[in-house]
């Protein structure tokens, strides 16, 4: 197999790697590559990565020991973002219960609140840094919070093993000895603090997902401490990181695009469409990896079990042959639309990000919040820096003027 010619990975720019998907999409749907010198598949066009994505052939491979992927999460035990069925099933359908339409419309308020608290604070000073003092906060009493029932004053603990952690997803190769000392020391941090958390609501349960998973736990419906302790950590890296980079990415999307944050201004009906629209654009997560468990085909390619392949589902939601214009930003592109097609921001199949829902309510409160309150927004700086991990796609800060 013959290895792409890329420096290190198939991003030449982290500051915008879409050029570098829009030339992966020219040479092919499915090239080889060779990562960390293992030889993968890279899956850039969108039919090819949605077959793999909801193809019940493809899974992780952990389990079965076929994966020639490092396991990034092997030192987060009972993590479900790894499994294949049938243990992916039991630990989804459990913190799916976290997530169903009724306990997600319930939360409505906490964001919008919280959201309303931020804002009034921003306007006295008329700035506000959407990510560090909007979106972050708001993530923080939204997951470790509200679901997992730990006190929003640790939000600086969250937020920097959520980064740590995050950074340390992307292959090993790309990390400094830095980033693996770190990405360790966070998991081990976490866990030990997720550990105190769970006795503390073993002893008093309160109202919230973790005091639901401990009665799980005990009622003997084969969850195990270890599995609460891994979907705790889960939930505070996969559902902080998400919800953060969508309100970044989006809203910089929108300030970069001010036609379109002129008619989202205009016509806020359009507020669910536009958000959809970021997420196809600029989503948070760039990449997934999958392993065929059986042999199989995908396009016109032969796969044998155990053959690992890089589903670059930020690249296959670009893609021209399925999208018009699809290097726009279009916040009318889901309105009042059913597409079969659609975007890949959350994933599909099996591993659809689980806290889509609370993602969609944080993003919304976030925007039509400051879209009411700051008709003359701005953006504070032509500067914007980016996180320099590859497979999660957020900036670091975002200053705007609010008036």
């Amino acid at each position: 197999m013959t290895a792409l010619s890329v420096p290190a990975f198939w991003v030449e720019d982290n500051s915008d790697p879409y050029p570098s998907y829009d030339r992966l999409r020219a040479e092919g749907a499915l090239l080889p590559h060779l990562l960390d010198d293992v030889p993968v598949t890279l899956v850039t066009r969108y039919d090819e990565c949605a077959a793999v994505l909801t193809g019940a052939d493809w899974g992780h491979g952990y389990s079965a020991g076929i994966s020639p992927f490092r396991d990034t999460v092997a030192a987060i035990p009972g993590s479900f973002v790894r499994m294949d069925p049938p243990e992916h099933g039991r630990l989804r359908g459990l913190v799916n219960k976290a997530f169903t339409p009724r306990t997600v419309s319930e939360m409505v308020p906490l964001a919008q609140s919280v959201v309303d608290e931020l804002v009034d604070a921003a306007m006295e000073t008329g700035e506000l840094d959407v990510l560090n003092g909007l979106a972050v906060p708001l993530a923080v009493a939204m997951i470790p919070g509200r679901l997992l029932g730990a006190p929003v004053s640790d939000g600086p603990l969250f937020r920097s093993w959520q980064l740590a952690i995050a950074r340390g997803s992307d292959p090993d190769h790309l990390l400094s000895a830095s980033d693996i000392e770190t990405r360790g020391l966070a998991a081990r941090e976490a866990l030990g603090y997720f550990h105190q958390l769970i006795e503390q609501k073993r002893a008093n349960p309160t109202d919230d997902l973790l005091s639901e998973l401990i009665a799980v736990e005990e009622s003997g419906d084969q969850l195990s401490s270890q599995e609460i302790l891994g979907l705790c950590v889960l939930l505070l890296v996969a559902g902080m990181e998400t919800s953060i980079n969508l309100i970044g990415n989006g809203m910089l999307a929108l300030l970069r695009n001010p036609a379109q944050l002129a008619l989202l201004r205009a016509r806020p009906e359009l507020m669910a469409s536009a958000i959809d629209e970021m997420l196809r654009y600029d989503a948070p997560t760039q990449f997934t990896i999958r392993v065929a468990l059986t042999d199989t085909v995908v396009g016109d390619r032969q796969f044998r079990r155990g053959d690992g392949v890089v589903v670059l589902t930020a690249s296959a939601s670009r893609d021209d042959l399925v999208f018009d214009n699809a290097a726009e930003l279009d916040i009318t592109r889901y309105y009042g639309k059913h597409p079969a097609r659609r975007h890949l921001g959350f994933s599909l199949g099996l591993h659809y990000c689980v806290g889509a829902p609370l993602a969609r309510i944080e993003a919304e409160a976030a925007f039509r919040t400051l879209l009411d309150r700051a008709p003359d927004l701005t953006l504070a700086t032509e500067t914007v820096e980016y996180q320099p991990s590859l497979i999660h796609r957020g900036i670091l800060s975002l200053p705007v003027r609010l008036s």
